[in-house]
């Protein structure tokens, strides 16, 4: 039997931050020494983040109040990527809160992807042959607005480590589960004391072979990507694969190609996920570019998805006419090792299911 010591999720406590009125100047600021500071400085307040970029003040009542609905999460370092005075900035677009998230489509619901009927335990989701998936955390570096699991209950799932349990005990008895993935909320969140007691466990049933871990950090704040953080995914008998998500190519910037790059020399299999957006990377040079971007540090382009249908990201839709036109381009453009497979989640399907 398994011995569990309490442990408590990462807190963290906002410090006086500097006023800091451009994006020129979070560029030039020195180095913050730790990534949860930087997570404590990060913008929350729409004001903020338009007064950081010089937007229009027209934009401010309307973010407030779809805040009030999702609120805004975003590191000031994934902000010094936006570009200044531009309101249709693609990284902009995904964290900037708009009225149309109270538009209300039909076919858009709470629970897209069928979140809720998967789960086998609190925090435990299986959907897959082979493979189950622990919701590790409700936490994320950057609230993205397209977000599958923007409605999803986090305050039903495990919060210390005993409380997992029931999830250990579903995978020691399921012999046909070979691999786990750690999701959330973004498992990276974590402090590597916590993350480290969960591979433990997962290491600790003998028919477990694959640790697959589904993050945005190394996209959106490089530096949890530290020596102590890869050792850990590395030292254990489990093969790692790390999922990242970058839907944009202006994303990849010097530092996070630089932790990308860590990670795939540590020995882990690393494969992006992108969100086909409308206004954000449904154009063929953005695409295109982005899987350049990648393949050039070594990360595979995994999955292009077509939207998951949340309640409340209908504008972000493009039409599959489109997305399967732009793969198609991408294929006389690319090696097909760089061309993602563009798909679509169905609830209560076995797989992903491609989009030709």
């Amino acid at each position: 039997m398994s011995i569990y010591r309490p442990m408590r999720l990462l807190k963290l406590r906002k410090r006086p931050a500097t006023v800091i009125t451009s994006t020129e100047q979070i560029q030039q600021k020195a180095p913050i020494e730790s990534w949860q500071r930087q997570m404590a400085a990060a913008v929350r307040d729409p004001a903020e983040l338009l007064g950081l970029l010089k937007l229009p003040a027209s934009l401010l009542e309307t973010a407030r109040q779809a805040n009030r609905l999702f609120p805004l999460l975003v590191p000031q370092s994934y902000i010094a990527r936006m570009e200044s005075g531009n309101p249709r900035d693609p990284l902009l677009l995904q964290v900037l809160p708009l009225g149309q998230e109270f538009d209300l489509v039909p076919q858009f619901t709470t629970d897209a992807v069928g979140d809720a009927d998967a789960k086998r335990a609190p925090g435990l989701l299986h959907k897959y042959q082979g493979r189950a998936l622990l919701i590790t955390t409700g936490a994320c570096a950057i609230h993205c607005r397209y977000c599958f699991r923007r409605h999803y209950p986090y305050s039903d799932d495990p919060k210390r480590l005993s409380d997992w349990e029931p999830a250990f005990e579903v995978l020691r008895n399921d012999r046909s589960i070979h691999e786990v993935i750690l999701s959330g909320g973004d498992p990276l969140m974590l402090t590597d004391q916590r993350l480290q007691m969960l591979i433990e466990q997962v290491a600790e049933i003998p028919h477990l072979q694959r640790l697959r871990i589904h993050t945005r950090l190394p996209i959106v704040l490089p530096d949890r990507i530290t020596p102590e953080l890869v050792n850990l995914l590395t030292v254990s008998r489990l093969t790692p694969i790390i999922v990242v998500h970058a839907n944009h190519p202006q994303e990849l910037d010097a530092s996070c190609l630089a932790a990308l790059r860590t990670l795939v020399r540590a020995g882990c299999t690393v494969l992006n996920q992108a969100v086909l957006l409308a206004g954000i990377n449904d154009q063929l040079e953005a695409l295109v570019e982005l899987s350049e971007r990648l393949v050039d540090v070594g990360v595979i382009p995994y999955y292009l998805h077509q939207l998951d249908r949340v309640t409340g990201t209908a504008h972000f839709e493009v039409p599959e006419v489109r997305g399967r036109d732009l793969v198609h381009q991408m294929r006389s453009r690319l090696p097909g090792y760089a061309v993602p497979e563009y798909v679509r989640e169905i609830a209560g399907e076995p797989n992903k299911t491609p989009i030709f």
